[in-house]
C-alpha cells in the first residue's frame, strides 16, 4: 500500500503549481492534504478512482484537512479529545479493514511560543486518541507535526532551539509518542539521513536548502516490519512544504 502526505499551504493555489501532475504520477492508494485553506464547495475536483473526504475549518482560508482515498473507509471521525481542538479542521480518523489512518495537522506554537500551551494540551489528547485507537487496530498517522524531533531534522538547530517548532517542549512530546510505542518511519529506516520537507519563503532558504523534516508518516511500532520504503519528495514544488510518502505492507 502506498501513502503520501502533503502539506499544500492552499490546495486552489498548489493545483496551480503542478499539484495534480504530483497526484496522478504517485497514484498512491491514499493521499493526505494538510492545509488545504479552503471548503469543499469551493474547490471541484474530479478524481476518478478516489473517495474524497474533508474537514474544513470554521476560519474561511485557514487550516484544513482531507483524504482522497481508493477504498471507502469504514467509518470517519473528525473529532477528538476537548472540543476546542475540534473547530480548525485540523484532525482526520479514517478506519479501514486493518488500520487507522489519522492525517493531522498539528498546530503551530507562533511566534515566542504564545501558543504552546494549546499545542501542549494538543499532543496529549493527541497521542491519547492514537493510543485509544491502537487498542482495537494498528495506526498510521501522518502530516505536517510542525515539530524537528532530532538535530538533524533542520539544518541550523543551535540558532532554532526555543523557536516555534524546535522547543524542547514539542520535541519531548514527539518523543514521548514515540515512548508510547510508535515509530517515525522515516527515521527508523534511515537513522542517519539528512533531508528536509520545509523550507521558510524567506533568505531563499530552499535553494540553500536550509530546511527542516516536519512532514512524518509516524506508525504503531507494531508494524515496523511491514514498512517498506519511507520518502521524502524534496524535488516537488508546489508548496513551501513537499510531499512526503510511506510504502507499507497492510
Amino acid at each position: 500500500m502506498k501513502l503520501i502526505s502533503w502539506n499544500v499551504n492552499g490546495l486552489r493555489a498548489c493545483i496551480t503549481k503542478g499539484f495534480l501532475d504530483f497526484f496522478y504520477q504517485e497514484d498512491a492508494d491514499i493521499f493526505c492534504l494538510q492545509e488545504t485553506k479552503l471548503q469543499p464547495h469551493q474547490i471541484e475536483l474530479d478524481l476518478e478512482g478516489y473517495h474524497q473526504y474533508w474537514h474544513s475549518a470554521l476560519r474561511k482560508g485557514y487550516s484544513g484537512t482531507a483524504v482522497f482515498t481508493k477504498k471507502e473507509p469504514l467509518s470517519i471521525q473528525t473529532d477528538f479529545g476537548k472540543d476546542i481542538f475540534n473547530d480548525e479542521g485540523r484532525v482526520m480518523t479514517l478506519e479501514f479493514d486493518n488500520f487507522y489512518l489519522v492525517n493531522a495537522y498539528v498546530p503551530n506554537s507562533k511566534e515566542e511560543l504564545a501558543r504552546l500551551e494549546y499545542r501542549m494540551q494538543w499532543e496529549d489528547e493527541l497521542r491519547n486518541h492514537l493510543i485509544q485507537l491502537e487498542k482495537t487496530k494498528p495506526v498510521v498517522y501522518c502530516g505536517d507535526l510542525n515539530v524537528a524531533h532530532q538535530e538533524i531534522d533542520l539544518k541550523n538547530p543551535k540558532t532554532n532551539r526555543k523557536n516555534p517548532g524546535f522547543s524542547d517542549e514539542e520535541r519531548e512530546k514527539m518523543t514521548t509518542l514515540l515512548e508510547a510505542g510508535f515509530i517515525d518511519t522515516y527515521r527508523t529506516l534511515y537513522p542517519d539521513a539528512i533531508e528536509y520537507s520545509w523550507w521558510s519563503y524567506r533568505f531563499n532558504s530552499r535553494e540553500k536548502n536550509a530546511g527542516w523534516r516536519i512532514d512524518y508518516f509516524v506508525t504503531s511500532g507494531s508494524l515496523r516490519d511491514k514498512v517498506e520504503e519511507a520518502k521524502i519528495y524534496g524535488d516537488i514544488l508546489g508548496s513551501d512544504h513537499c510531499p512526503v510518502g510511506l510504502k507499507i505492507n497492510l
